[in-house]
């Protein structure tokens, strides 16, 4: 099993990276999220190997916590390894636990080819399964706000994705109010 990943970063694309080490570039999918992050030449990232009869895909995370959430996906039946990074590339981890907890399935229902009953169905099963690496991640007082952010930004027009970039560009000492929040991810948004 390849469990870490640690190279050069040759190339990044919209889903996936190329890490150069020892002169040999290996492909890592990767979720929107863990890509934005890679800014220096020198990356590491935390993997899991997926294998399949006619393939063998690596996938590659920021934080073992989106990993963990990654691996508690692929459990869930109808869950496959794209559409649980598709799941990460929209929502964050606390967004997801938060979701979990409150069992809201309309946030889970926002990412692209998660329809209503697949969201409930996520809930469902990651009530009792979210790995206890993420317990221990704090959620945050702004739980609750991010996903109200969320709302107002995708109702002006933006998509689930660039509502995300946004959310996650909020500086963590940013005023509690929803509002106030808003106006933030507005200005990182450049509206």
């Amino acid at each position: 099993m390849i469990a870490t990943l640690e190279g050069y970063l040759a190339s990044k694309a919209a889903d996936h990276v190329i890490v150069s080490i020892g002169g040999l570039g290996i492909e890592v999918s990767a979720p929107f999220s863990t890509i934005d992050k890679l800014e220096s030449e020198r990356v590491f990232l935390h993997t899991r190997l997926v294998v399949r009869e006619d393939s063998l895909t690596l996938y590659g995370f920021a934080t073992t916590g989106e990993r963990d959430l990654f691996d508690a996906l692929l459990k869930i039946s109808g869950i496959g390894p794209k559409l649980a990074v598709t799941i990460l590339s929209t929502l964050s981890v606390e967004n997801i636990r938060s979701a979990v907890q409150n069992d809201r399935a309309e946030i889970i229902s926002r990412v692209p080819g998660i329809g209503k009953k697949t969201a409930q169905k996520i809930i469902l099963e990651l009530q009792d399964k979210i790995p206890s690496a993420l317990e221990t991640v704090p959620l945050g007082a702004d739980g609750d706000t991010s996903a109200d952010v969320m709302d107002a930004l995708t109702a002006l027009g933006y998509s689930v994705v660039e509502a995300q970039v946004a959310i996650q560009s909020i500086p963590l000492d940013a005023p509690e109010s929803a509002e106030e929040r808003v106006l933030i991810a507005l200005q990182s948004l450049g509206g």
